[in-house]
């Protein structure tokens, strides 16, 4: 049996699942950040600091009483958390460290097939000197092995103590002890994550199954080709199979999209409209979301789901953007009314607003513009400045 599931109901769940429907004012402790994460998944890392840096932002959205300092001994001093790679590089609960096995092994050749393409034959020349360097002599970021004469640049010019150090924390050898300014601190995994959750193994049939059946419950409703993508962690065609695998399970549905047209055909699992009326309506109030939210990683479902499209402009020519540099989504209870831009000035304590985009149909009444004024102060105290400047022609 095909089940056809309203957009708003649709919407409802999936805010739900992404950590979105509960309230944002709700005290916060590290525990609760812990199940927070662990509820979401993984929040992405990104060194853009435009107003703050992506990961701070993404948890503060969900909950304006989430502290930084909580983040960090999760990560560096409770080894509760780890950094690695999903689609980007993320922050994920070392309870999945596990799994992140299999990612380590079927990475190791390919890394080393592509990145002999990108350096050329015999990169790989540094690799045993850096990790006996890190072995012996502890943590050490890259900049404090960095060859004489290199010149720096991108991903693309990094030197081969670097490359050794990206390669061996890509395939599990070494992992994140820290940060600072934002740099990687790498180090031995067995000196960062905790025994245990180091020393599991799990089948691959186990790994399989874990990978699909936690993605479908954080998408809630997701395609064969969603469910992979979710972590990145499995080819499309080892999540089909599971699907096949598991039809006893899972029902079909039909979401209906934003903005009419067919529906897309989706799985959940078997119970999915009977919990239907159990899911919470989101927050009425106003909030800014990061670029790298990860629910709007996937920006086909977004659209589909929401009516809204959206791309980072980061790369895009100045001349050639048709919003900006780095343009914040806007949620309004259920719905993604617009996008502004703002940077925050810590040098004159200022959050300058610069400009305002609201969606076709959506109104720019008193009350709205109220809820936005309040958000933009509570991101102004977030990010450390002292007010809210509206720019001139800010409104459009």
């Amino acid at each position: 049996m095909t089940i056809l599931i309203a957009n708003a109901d649709a919407r409802r769940v999936f805010l739900a699942k992404q950590g979105l429907a509960s309230p944002p004012n709700r005290a916060l402790s590290k525990a609760g950040l812990l199940q927070l994460i662990t509820d979401i998944g993984f929040v992405q890392v990104d060194s853009i600091g435009t107003v703050e840096r992506a990961h701070h932002q993404i948890l503060f959205s969900r909950n304006q009483t989430y502290r930084r300092e909580h983040l960090t001994e999760l990560l560096e001093k409770d080894g509760a958390l780890f950094e690695h790679w999903t689609h980007d590089a993320s922050i994920l609960p070392s309870e999945f460290f596990v799994y992140w096995k299999h990612k380590f092994r079927r990475e190791d050749q390919s890394i080393l097939e592509r990145w002999r393409k990108w350096r050329g034959e015999g990169f790989e020349a540094a690799f045993e000197e850096t990790f006996e360097r890190v072995r012996s002599g502890g943590p050490i970021m890259a900049r404090e092995i960095k060859a004489d004469g290199h010149v720096s640049g991108g991903w693309w010019n990094w030197h081969p103590n670097k490359t050794a150090l990206e390669y061996h924390w890509r395939t599990g050898k070494f992992a994140i002890a820290g940060r600072r300014n934002f740099q990687k601190i790498y180090d031995l995994t067995e000196r960062v994550i905790p025994a245990e959750f180091l020393t599991g193994e799990v089948e691959h049939d186990a790994f399989v199954d874990w990978a699909c059946r936690s993605a479908l419950q954080r998408l809630g409703f997701a395609t064969s080709g969603e469910i992979a993508a979710f972590w990145n962690l499995l080819s499309p065609q080892e999540a089909r199979a599971w699907v096949d695998g598991h039809r006893d399970e899972l029902c079909e549905v039909l979401i209906e999209p934003a903005l009419g047209g067919k529906p897309r055909p989706s799985f959940a699992f078997a119970d999915f409209d009977a919990t239907l009326k159990d899911y919470p309506e989101p927050p009425a109030r106003l909030r800014v979301l990061s670029p790298f939210d990860p629910a709007l990683r996937d920006r086909d479902r977004t659209e589909r789901l929401f009516g809204f499209f959206y791309r980072i402009e980061i790369f895009v020519p100045e001349a050639k953007r048709e919003y900006g540099y780095y343009v914040f989504p806007l949620l309004e209870g259920d719905r993604l009314i617009g996008r502004i831009d703002m940077k925050a000035d810590r040098q004159a304590g200022t959050l300058d607003v610069k400009r305002l985009w609201l969606e076709p149909g959506v109104r720019p009444s008193s009350g709205r513009l109220e809820k936005l004024a309040a958000e933009l102060d509570r991101i102004a105290r977030f990010a450390g400045v002292e007010r809210v400047v509206l720019q001139d022609g800010w409104r459009g």
